[in-house]
This record gives structure tokens, sequence and C-alpha cells, in this order.
């Protein structure tokens, strides 16, 4: 019963802070509307590949020295600032498109490099760290045996791929594409600034916030 009360309170916790709105939704829905649902799929698995290595990171005490550490924290924090400015300056640059379809097939997003944007987006974000090391310090003590531990690190990773894979497959659903014939260069840069904004946040976090 503890490991079940355990294991719903990481569920619910997660559930919550990852379907918040952050750099992970917003890379996820910009790369799906602006290319393909198969762009935000990889995508997903991209940022769920970085919230296995912050997990791995976590179990084997790394998370720890970076949250004790103002420098290895701002470091990681400015190359994820600089990244998602990086990419939000390159949506802010999105044309008009007279002709969706045809954009659509000669801008397909390759999928390693939707993998790669949603690996990076990720991992060079500190906070998923923070909040992994907040939430396993309040359920995880020293004789909770690695099974479980894993157990509830690999609920954080599933989480975040449903929840993001949902969201590539729901907007990329035809009728709701549609809507956003007419406006997507408007939307690109939308979620350009977005993206330029969560990186300035991140950027001017405090290590202990």
């Amino acid at each position: 019963m503890q490991f079940l009360g355990d294991w719903l309170t990481i569920f619910t916790s997660g559930c919550l802070v990852i379907m918040s709105p952050g750099p992970n939704f917003v890379l996820t829905l910009r790369n799906s509307l602006a290319h393909s649902k198969q762009a935000g799929i990889y995508t997903a698995l991209g940022v769920t590949a970085g919230d296995l290595i912050h997990v791995i990171c976590w179990l084997i005490g790394i998370g720890v020295i970076i949250s004790k550490s103002i420098l290895l924290f701002n470091l990681l924090k400015w190359l994820g600032a600089a990244y998602l400015i990086y990419l939000g300056i390159k949506s802010l640059q999105a044309k008009h498109q007279d002709n969706f379809v045809e954009e659509q097939t000669s801008s397909e997003l390759k999928s390693l490099t939707a993998f790669k944007n949603g690996f990076l987006t990720c991992l060079l974000n500190p906070k998923v760290t923070l909040f992994l090391l907040a939430l396993f310090t309040q359920i995880i003590r020293p004789d909770t045996p690695l099974a479980l531990q894993i157990i509830y690190g690999l609920t954080i990773v599933g989480i975040e791929f449903t929840w993001l894979a949902f969201v590539a497959t729901v907007v990329c659903v035809a009728a709701i594409k549609r809507r956003f014939l007419s406006i997507s260069h408007w939307f690109e840069r939308i979620m350009g600034a977005v993206l330029i904004f969560l990186a300035l946040r991140l950027a001017l976090a405090k290590a202990h916030d």
C-alpha cells in the first residue's frame, strides 16, 4: 500500500507539472503544426530521451551535485536558454506560405532534427532535474529498493511521452490543422516569441527557486 500511495503521488504531481505549458510542450506543438505529426512524435521522443537522462543522473546522484553547484546550474541554464532562443528566432523568421500542402512536403522536418530539438530542449533545462529532486526526495528513502526508484522515474518519462504524443496527434487532425493554414506563419512567430520568453525566464531562474 505504501508503494501504491507513493506511486499515485508521483503520477499525480507528474501529470500536473508536465501538462503545464513549458518549453517541451511549446516545441512539440510548434513542430507538429509547422511540419507534421511525425515531427511532433519525434520531438516527443527526444524530450522523453532527455527526461530519461535526467532520471538516470538523479539515480546516480548527479542531480544532487547540480542542485548544490551554482556554477553547474548556471552553465546548464544558459546553454538551455541559448538553445531555446535560437529555436525562437528561427520561428520568428517564418514567412507566409500561399500553398501550405506544398510547403509541408518541401519543408518536412527530418526525424533526427525533430528528435534533437526535443532532446536538447529537455536535457539543457536544469529545472527538470530540480523538479525530480523536489518530487523524489519526498518519496524515496535510503531503504527504497532501486527497482522502485526506477519505476518512479519511468513513470515520469511515460507521462511525458504519452502527453506530448497525444498533443502531436490531436493538433494534426485535418479539421484542426486546416484552421491554422491561413495563420500558420503568425502561429510560428507566436510560438517563437513564447520560446524566447521561456528561455529568458529560464536564464533568470535562481538555483534554489
